[in-house]
């Protein structure tokens, strides 16, 4: 990365988390998705103290380790969502339970340089633990995912984010064959649940850790 590149993105992860914090959500940048890890090993689980733990669907949360990290931690309670050996029934039963531990993680689709959290889910045990239910969520967010604001936030979404989500969760609707939103009826289809948080309630509930790279869809 350029010294020029460098600055520009130190700047303007700076700006967004002061408007995350006028926003009552609590906020760190990190260089990287190491720095990301250790912050939340070293700092915010010791602080938090969670005795049970889950997490969404999330490219950024695998592409900064702490999934290796924490899915096979044996002091606390974890929900592993991503673990599918045990069925789709008992898979939804665990993302159900996910929505009363103590610490939830998850990425975003987009923040708004105002602040905002904007997001698009398939069945919304992502957004819903977002919204209420986990006692803190921590959300973590490569540079790629700033906005200008709202409608550019679902523009991003519909245009990029559920197209590739799409073809990543290898589903049958028209947007893997097309790169492109068709507003499809497909029985596949992830763009279902749309949610906008422009505050943490309570204050410092819910976590942004923004990242100095690239990451996720």
């Amino acid at each position: 990365m350029s010294n020029e590149v460098d600055k520009f993105w130190w700047i303007r992860l700076g700006q967004i988390k002061e408007n995350l914090e006028e926003n009552n959500f609590e906020c760190f940048v990190a260089k990287d998705t190491l720095e990301a890890r250790n912050v939340v090993l070293k700092d915010i689980m010791p602080r938090l103290k969670p005795s049970s733990i889950s997490w969404g669907g999330s490219a950024t949360f695998r592409d900064t380790g702490l999934y290796d990290a924490l899915k096979d931690n044996l002091d606390i309670e974890v929900l592993d969502t991503f673990d599918k050996s045990k069925g789709p029934e008992a898979t939804l039963e665990i993302r159900r339970r996910a929505l009363l531990t103590d610490l939830f993680i998850t990425g975003t689709n987009a923040i708004t340089e105002q602040g905002f959290l904007v997001n698009l889910d398939m069945i919304g045990n992502r957004v819903g633990a977002i919204v209420f239910g986990p006692r803190n969520v921590l959300v973590l967010c490569g540079r790629n995912k700033i906005v200008a604001d709202i409608d550019d936030a679902m523009d991003r979404i519909k245009d990029f984010s559920a197209p590739a989500n799409a073809m990543r969760l290898k589903k049958k609707t028209p947007c893997v064959k097309t790169a492109y939103c068709h507003d499809c009826q497909s029985p596949d289809r992830i763009c279902n649940v749309w949610t906008i948080t422009e505050k943490s309630f309570p204050r410092g509930r819910i976590i942004v850790g923004l990242i100095n790279q690239d990451l996720g869809l």
